[in-house]
């Protein structure tokens, strides 16, 4: 069955979900707030910048009017960087359809609320019915359709079933769950790790401390994940251990080329310069540390981290400091 998809965000994972969707068999109408990127996309049906080599399939449309979007859209994906969901969300509501399921496809939590994005999403937008899209997936590997499992979390059993039956394809298997803060939590902490598995690969530090390193961060998120509410299970599943091992390993992660940059002895300043990529680590480590000092829960990986990314501290230091923290039962 077609349904009208509206995608919020062309960057990467924005453009690879609606050339998904597209093959899929739905009327997709792609929306960029640059109006000189989408006049070159509707012009070469691609995106060179940011998922060259990928053709924009026919039902595929791009705008960067929000009314041609959203009009009419039986679901919106929300794929914008998470520093400006809400922005774009604000500006969108007007548009989206009573009862349309939104779908945030953002990873991260949002500066100074420390909101997790579907909460940011709600607030814009309290008349659509939200799931998250969250797990182990670069963008240029589902537009290659290469195999690919998500999870689809949401409070509404319906909503998620409906994601699950119009998003799925051979190349895409989804999992429902009703645990959305864990999904959140999972999807927005394994970046802070993964900028941090960067530095422990760009210090040469080996496999040993790699493993450590991811173990140890799997533990950081699930305890605050926890903390929040969070099903445990959550965090040894997709959106959580897969996705953490995902971008802690994986050539394409960005947080974690970040770490490596890092660890090379580059400043974040100059990093972001040369980069029209977003890494969400960066905007996510702050928001992680204020929302476990609410509920009092330690974060430590996140903290050495952010000091690296202040410049308050070295990599090497960091690393120290972690390794030489009080010793503890493994599970306390």
């Amino acid at each position: 069955m077609t349904h009208t998809i509206g995608v919020l965000g062309s960057g990467s994972w924005g453009t690879a979900l609606g050339v998904h969707l597209a093959r899929s068999g739905h009327d997709v109408r792609l929306w960029a707030r640059d109006a000189a990127l989408v006049a070159q996309m509707a012009a070469t049906r691609t995106n060179p910048t940011y998922l060259p080599g990928i053709a924009l399939p026919s039902p595929l449309q791009v705008t960067n009017v929000l009314g041609e979007a959203l009009t009419g859209a039986e679901f919106v994906v929300m794929a914008v960087p998470s520093h400006g969901v809400r922005a774009v969300m604000r500006a969108a509501s007007p548009f989206a359809a009573t009862g349309c399921v939104l779908v945030s496809a953002t990873k991260g939590l949002e500066e100074g609320s420390m909101l997790r994005m579907s909460e940011v999403m709600q607030a814009e937008c309290p008349a659509g019915e939200i799931v998250v899209l969250s797990g182990p997936s670069f963008a240029i590997e589902l537009a290659r359709e290469l195999p690919t499992a998500m999870v689809v979390a949401g409070e509404s059993s319906a909503a998620v079933e409906i994601v699950q039956a119009h998003f799925r394809s051979q190349a895409l298997r989804l999992y429902g769950s009703r645990d959305v803060v864990g999904v959140e939590i999972g999807g927005a902490l394994k970046n802070i790790i993964a900028i941090a598995a960067g530095v422990v690969e760009g210090l040469g530090l080996g496999h040993n401390a790699l493993a450590a390193l991811i173990t140890r961060g799997l533990a950081e998120l699930s305890r605050l994940a926890v903390g929040l509410g969070a099903q445990r299970e959550t965090m040894a599943g997709l959106a959580g251990l897969g996705d953490l091992v995902l971008t802690c390993t994986g050539e394409l992660s960005r947080n974690r080329r970040l770490g490596i940059a890092l660890a090379h002895g580059e400043s974040l300043a100059e990093i972001l310069a040369r980069t029209r990529m977003v890494a969400e680590g960066v905007c996510t480590t702050e928001a992680a540390l204020a929302l476990g000092a609410r509920h009092g829960i330690e974060l430590p990986i996140a903290q050495e981290m952010s000091d690296v990314l202040a410049g308050r501290t070295d990599p090497r230091t960091a690393i120290r400091n972690l390794m030489g923290r009080k010793q503890k039962l493994e599970r306390a």
